[in-house]
Parts: C-alpha cells; sequence; structure tokens
C-alpha cells in the first residue's frame, strides 16, 4: 500500500539522482536519500536490502537496525501524542 496508513510514521527526507560528477568524485549515477532521521536506523557504511514497489522503494532493515527502528518509533510516537 502507498500513502499514509495508521502504522506509517512519516520522516523527512531529501532525495537525489546523482549523476557522475568530478567534484564530488562520484563515479557512477545513483541515488542518495538524505536524512538525519535514516542515520539514526542505518548506521554510515552499513548496507541493507532495497527493492522498488508501487508507488516507491522499500528498504529492508536487519536485526541490529530494527532494534534502533523500533526505538525511534517509540519517541515519535510519544513526541505525536504530546503534540495533540
Amino acid at each position: 500500500m502507498s500513502g499514509p496508513a495508521k502504522s506509517k510514521i512519516p520522516i523527512k527526507v531529501k532525495a537525489y539522482i546523482h549523476l557522475k560528477d568530478k567534484e564530488t568524485r562520484s563515479r557512477i549515477i545513483h541515488i542518495d536519500i538524505e536524512s538525519s532521521e535514516l542515520n539514526k536506523i542505518i548506521k554510515p557504511g552499513e548496507a541493507t536490502y532495497c527493492a522498488g514497489k508501487k508507488g516507491g522503494v522499500f528498504i529492508g532493515l536487519k536485526k541490529e537496525m530494527l532494534a534502533r527502528v523500533k526505538r525511534l518509533a517509540k519517541v515519535k510516537k510519544l513526541q505525536k501524542k504530546i503534540k495533540a
């Protein structure tokens, strides 16, 4: 399912198509998804699985990433309750 759902917590991301570039030393075309919130889940240098899905992409999480995302989700849910 694409779009909002009760079980989905939004996060802020910036996404870019990154072309080959001598200035940034990018050697291959790729997609950059930049987010401090994502870095709390997937640490720099860690690898995981990504696949296309209808309406976007799916990023699978490994065991240690799942523990981090659960902690982040708890915090975000509490923040949402406080704002309400």
